[in-house]
């Protein structure tokens, strides 16, 4: 067998159809698309039209609701910052900030504080100054020598869903 010999097997691939390439074609003059009127021109779009009635996306009710003072902290557990410090991407000789783990790359971002989460294992003696913790995490902290100071920050409220400038 040669390369030129290899081709696919019997009836597994079709010739696309090319709409719109004379009449004698079967899918010339207007292409499929039935004759004149809205759909057969390009660029329209009418999904979710139904002819003046009330579509059905507005008539089913509204759920949920977006709260614009929520507070949206941005989460650390205790494994990622054991990690951190094994990694020696924090010292833990200084107090340990939020500013400090946006540096050290910990974390991504302030967003409206930093929230340390009981997950993991922390066995450093580390003193950390952050928004909010859960008390699993504090007990965690405080066991392995370590004590956590928590800052309270003003908050601005959440335009389109992102946190503005103003808490920072």
């Amino acid at each position: 067998m040669k390369l030129n010999e290899l081709s696919p097997k019997e009836g597994s691939t079709k010739n696309r159809i090319r709409v719109g390439r004379g009449i004698g074609s079967g899918k010339g003059k207007t292409g499929g698309r039935g004759v004149k009127g809205q759909k057969s021109r390009s660029g329209v779009s009418i999904n979710g039209f139904e002819g003046g009635q009330m579509p059905l996306y507005k008539r089913l009710p509204k759920r949920g609701f977006n709260n614009p003072f929520a507070k949206r902290y941005s989460a650390i557990t205790l494994k990622k910052l054991q990690e951190a410090i094994d990694t020696k991407k924090i010292d833990i000789k200084k107090d340990i900030t939020e500013d400090i783990l946006v540096t050290s790359k910990v974390i991504r971002r302030v967003r409206h504080g930093v929230r340390l989460l009981g997950t993991g294992e922390i066995t450093s003696k580390v003193n950390l100054k952050i928004t909010g913790t859960t008390k699993s995490a504090q007990e965690a902290v405080e066991k392995a020598g370590g004590s956590i100071e928590l800052i309270v920050k003003e908050v601005a409220p959440i335009k389109n869903g992102k946190v503005s400038k103003k808490g920072k």
